[in-house]
């Protein structure tokens, strides 16, 4: 008797039932399919990233007024994704918008503005470094030394530019988001720190240095040796703001931030900082 039951009773449809929501589920897969965003970046989106690219690289100068029409002309496009990318560029602290005076380029960092770009970084990244290091269901140890390999075999060409930049924003996110602090990501986002050490960089700045310092890093982190991890994440910092005192075509040891950061973390400067 069971084998004479209607199929809806032991599969819940009918054979023809299912035949027919079978067509109907392909038929609803293409027409999500059609409905699918188009990949290709949006124009707002292309115009932001033409502009962006023309303030890091200092071809449109710093402190310099933006001319909408101009920058429209020149793009190929209307005004009004050029004002949409401005708009992004203003969150990003590349661009200020002053009242009644339009959009203009912000000025580069000052050594006062360097100072205290580093004390942040200095009290957040160390930090950071070390508590990624004890976590080792999230450690990104192995992470980071595929991605120093990564930045050494494409982009490892021993110039300065945007390839660096690149790698040494995805190293160091990546231990701040290792991490799973989402007010501390924020935090350290909200600094836009390589966007504005980027206009920084000089043509005599050799990537090595920051590659080895970033291998020494990820070692210590991968080896879940978080006081090594820590220790290593300060010394690159101060490493690196020695480096851009230079871009700033002055020297870090006339900074104030040593004393600053010995009061407030109680350490001694490493001895490349001084």
């Amino acid at each position: 008797m069971w084998s004479d039951a209607p199929r809806i009773f032991r599969h819940g449809i009918t054979a023809s039932e299912a035949s027919g929501r079978t067509s109907l589920d392909s038929e609803r897969r293409r027409t999500l399919k059609r409905a699918e965003p188009n990949p290709r970046p949006s124009a707002a989106a292309t115009v932001y990233e033409r502009i962006r690219h023309l303030i890091l690289t200092n071809t449109i100068p710093p402190d310099s007024k933006l001319n909408i029409d101009g920058l429209a002309r020149e793009l190929g496009v209307s005004q009004t994704p050029v004002r949409e990318a401005l708009q992004r560029l203003e969150g990003d602290r590349l661009v200020l918008a002053k009242q009644t005076r339009g959009y203009w380029t912000s000025p580069l960092l000052d050594e006062d503005g360097l100072d205290h770009l580093f004390e942040v970084r200095l009290l957040i990244e160390p930090w950071a470094a070390g508590a990624a290091a004890v976590d080792r269901a999230s450690n990104p140890g192995l992470w980071l030394t595929r991605e120093i390999e990564r930045f050494e075999l494409d982009d490892g060409d021993g110039l300065p530019g945007e390839a660096l930049v690149r790698h040494d924003t995805a190293f160091h996110m990546a231990i701040i988001e290792a991490v799973g602090n989402p007010f501390l990501a924020e935090a350290f986002e909200r600094t836009h720190a390589h966007l504005h050490l980027f206009r920084l960089y000089t043509d005599d700045m050799d990537s090595s240095v920051t590659i080895e310092e970033h291998r020494i890093i990820a070692d210590a982190i991968a080896r879940s040796d978080a006081r090594a991890a820590t220790t290593a994440m300060r010394t690159h910092l101060f490493s690196a703001l020695h480096r851009f005192g230079r871009g700033l075509g002055g020297s870090a040891s006339n900074s104030q931030l040593h004393s600053i950061t010995s009061s407030v973390l109680g350490l001694e400067r490493p001895e490349c900082a001084r």
